[in-house]
């Protein structure tokens, strides 16, 4: 069991990661920014480092801490798209049968669509909202590999992990969920059957804006030594002052988390009532349909909300009326974003689709700001 184990969410994202206090050492672990090392007399055996693609401090003490808020045991990647390929493709093989979501982050059905079919692999695409009864129905049988979504990018829709795991392991298909949008500390997919958990840490885990980051969880031995090799053969490593500011900007997960929640929370209210808004989308109001789950499943709500507009000139009248409000892709960082989704097109959304993501700015201070651009529409 973790030494963390017993501690909140607040203490494990300060502490995760670090070794015991040593009189004279930095309080906090500074960057190694080597790629070989001395070998001296000794052969390249796993037990030291001799090359920073398959083996760096650095990064070790990025992945302990992600590990230790995952519950398992973390790779790093250099993005999350390389973190969900190796998870993929470490796994599954020519004549094998993928079920991914169908309205999922658009790059992994991607990811589908142009490289796995070009090895054989065969794809089935399940909306988030219909896997549960898909699984329940047997519709997994045959299936190597069932990666789920949840809550969805960029609708928000949440699906029964615990539920797919039980059905996809009788199928003997493994189970991996890109739980990006929730953050470890919103949601253990591990703890509820899962084999692997998959994160962009380029969005809310670090949080700031600043840097490329992914990672694979995982508490299966075999299966870590998999994933391992398949990023330590094809190069997926993150470099050494990334791992570094991921692990630097975990501290804060926490307090990040509490108040893009809050603002969040303050947003759907104003939004539910306003007239230029439909399709409000939050998991944690009352009102939407992923309510009851995700107060189940997940341990806390997140900033991220999803909502149309009009049109496409709708949205550009609530930018150009914001001073808060900025145009971005990504989420989860510190800034608030609107991002007008079809403009992508990735995603099965109408013109005006929006997905917000709320930052720490203060509440009052967004809530009026948007307020304000909502009514010059």
């Amino acid at each position: 069991m973790s030494e963390l184990s017993g501690y909140g969410d607040g203490t494990r994202s300060v502490r995760a990661g670090e070794d015991p206090a040593v009189p004279g050492a930095p309080l906090r672990p500074s960057p190694v920014f080597a790629a070989p090392f001395h070998l001296g007399d000794q052969p390249p055996n796993g037990a030291v480092d001799f090359y920073a693609r398959t083996g760096q401090p650095t990064l070790r003490v990025f992945e302990d801490a992600v590990g230790e808020l995952d519950g398992g045991r973390c790779l790093s990647f250099a993005t999350g798209m390389a973190a969900l390929t190796a998870a993929v493709l470490a796994c599954a093989r020519s004549g094998d049968r993928v079920v991914l979501p169908s309205d999922g982050y658009y790059a992994t059905r991607l990811l589908a669509a142009e490289e796995l079919t070009r090895f054989g692999i065969e794809v089935q695409y399940v909306p988030t909202p219909e896997i549960g009864r898909v699984a329940a129905d047997g519709g997994l049988a045959g299936a190597s590999m069932v990666l789920l979504e949840t809550p969805s990018n960029p609708q928000l829709d949440v699906c029964d992990i615990a539920a797919v795991a039980t059905a996809a392991h009788a199928a003997g298909a493994l189970v991996a969920v890109d739980n990006t949008t929730a953050t470890p500390l919103g949601q253990r997919p591990l703890a509820l059957g899962a084999d692997m958990t998959v994160g962009s840490d380029t969005k809310a885990l670090t949080g700031h804006s600043d840097v490329l980051l992914g990672h694979v969880s995982v508490t299966d031995d075999a299966l870590y030594a998999r994933v391992k090799g398949f990023r330590d053969r094809t190069g997926g490593t993150p470099g050494p002052f990334e791992a570094w500011l991921g692990h630097r900007s975990m501290s804060t997960l926490d307090l990040r988390l509490a108040r893009q929640a809050a603002n969040a929370a303050a947003v759907v209210e104003l939004l539910a009532g306003h007239p230029a808004v439909s399709n409000l989308r939050w998991p944690w109001r009352p009102e939407d349909p992923s309510f009851a789950l995700a107060s189940r499943q997940m341990l806390r709500p997140n900033g991220v909300v999803s909502l149309e507009l009009a049109d496409e000139a709708a949205v550009s009248r609530l930018l150009g009326a914001s001073r808060l409000w900025a145009a971005a892709t990504s989420f989860g960082g510190v800034h608030s974003t609107i991002d007008r989704r079809a403009q992508w097109g990735g995603d099965d959304v109408p013109a005006g689709f929006v997905r917000l993501s709320c930052g720490i700015e203060d509440t009052a201070d967004l809530v009026a700001d948007l307020r304000g651009a909502l009514d010059r529409l």
